[in-house]
């Protein structure tokens, strides 16, 4: 319910912000918008991302280890194995894309599947299976493409005609200045809500399906500390929402807008869920 909503509250002010630059007819043109924006992003995000990096897909006899983990963990999350891919990077990290269970794929990085132990790597790869099962990779894709969509309006609206009002008389500087800042700020604070959410969901989902909360917790603490030191090389904000650890850990810059939940109040969640499961 809190994810619709603030998907609803995305399309509004998608559409509100069409209203300030081209009044009914602006508001309804950038309802289409916002339709065919999720409609392309359903069928062709997973393609997108995979391609932008460079993934290449392994099967039992390439990746015996990994492709076995990821069976194991899909036949008990109940749903359809997906495509395994690995990519070439130094700096591990993982992420799940598909827009259903069966059309998904989990991605590792070489590192990644360097540095874990079978059970860490168990966790990650039962967290990404966790945004699989709940279709978290689609919501969170659709509202990083409405939320580029209101950034692009916003920066650019004024210099294409807008700013008027429905008598075409020129509105205040002022406001259309605002516009042009609050905009894109609210739509980043609504991606970052919706993608937090799920994060948290995914922890614990992840942790319960791996079986053991605390080898996710020490995987994350991993992962971010090479995140911290190193930025992965050809991630792009666009899709870092996607990874378990945001690849632009240890860009300060970044934290005030991460699409990530502080890993130590991750890890203390999963520490405590750990707890209650009886796991010392």
């Amino acid at each position: 319910m809190k994810t619709a909503f603030l998907m609803a509250l995305m399309t509004a002010l998608l559409m509100l912000l069409g209203d300030f630059f081209g009044g009914l007819r602006g508001m309804t043109v950038m309802l289409f918008v916002g339709v065919a924006m999720n409609f392309f992003a359903y069928w062709n995000s997973d393609k997108m991302v995979l391609a932008h990096y460079d993934a290449q897909q392994v099967d039992r006899n390439s990746a015996p280890e990994l492709y076995g983990i990821v069976e194991k963990l899909a036949k008990k999350a109940n749903i359809p194995m997906p495509k395994v891919y690995i990519i070439n990077s130094p700096v591990p990290n993982a992420f799940a894309t598909g827009r259903n269970p069966e059309h998904a794929a989990v991605a590792v990085n070489t590192a990644l599947a360097d540095m874990l132990t079978k059970e860490e790597l168990a966790g990650v790869l039962g967290h990404e299976l966790s945004h699989v099962k709940h279709r978290d990779i689609l919501v969170s894709t659709i509202a990083a493409s409405m939320a580029g969509a209101i950034s692009t309006i916003a920066q650019w609206g004024m210099f294409f005609g807008g700013g008027r009002d429905e008598d075409g008389e020129s509105r205040n500087p002022i406001a259309s200045i605002l516009v042009m800042i609050l905009a894109p700020l609210a739509a980043m604070l609504i991606q970052m809500a919706v993608s937090r959410s799920r994060e948290y969901m995914a922890d614990k989902s992840g942790g319960e399906l791996c079986g053991n909360p605390n080898a996710l917790a020490d995987a994350l603490l991993k992962i971010e500390a090479y995140a911290e030191r190193r930025v992965m090389p050809g991630a792009t904000e666009a899709t870092a929402h996607m990874f378990i650890i945001n690849p632009f850990a240890g860009v300060d810059a970044k934290q005030l807008f991460s699409t990530h939940p502080a890993t130590e109040e991750r890890v203390q969640l999963l520490r405590e869920q750990a707890r209650k499961m009886g796991i010392r």
